[in-house]
């Protein structure tokens, strides 16, 4: 996978499919190569349901926006070998997804659930909220 990708948090996916107005929605509807994982796809469905969003909405929007990586599934082994890079251990999965995808970026909602200087000194990979990518690209304008 390129180093262009974006990996794209659960937190994010779930605000784009709940509002039409914010920067998660405008930007997964942007061509660019976004990311998740196989864990992060499973993720989204548990909370697809608690939320009461489509499963198909969901699914179509993975299928038509997402490329999928594929991580391990013990999680316990995730949690171990990432827990120096997220302050909440159940985010590591994330950091390990990114990580995997060769991602240049990390989009979320929850920054300070990740230690960002150690992501990117490690994997190089820049976290950002929606927001903040939204102004970067528009930097690069």
């Amino acid at each position: 996978m390129s180093k262009d990708g974006i990996f794209v948090d659960s937190d994010v996916i779930i605000s784009s499919l709940l509002s039409v107005k914010g920067a998660a929605y405008f930007l997964l509807n942007q061509p660019n190569e976004f990311v998740i994982s196989n864990v992060s796809k499973k993720e989204l469905e548990r909370v697809a349901d608690r939320l009461e969003i489509s499963r198909n909405k969901l699914h179509n929007l993975i299928q038509k926006r997402f490329k999928t990586v594929k991580l391990i599934t013990d999680l316990a082994i995730i949690k171990s070998d990432f827990k120096d890079y997220t302050n909440d251990p159940n985010d590591a999965h994330i950091v390990a997804g990114a990580a995997e995808a060769k991602a240049k970026f990390l989009l979320t909602y929850n920054i300070r659930h990740f230690n960002k200087q150690k992501i990117s000194e490690d994997f190089d990979i820049t976290v950002l909220t929606p927001a903040q990518y939204l102004q970067y690209l528009r930097s690069l304008e």
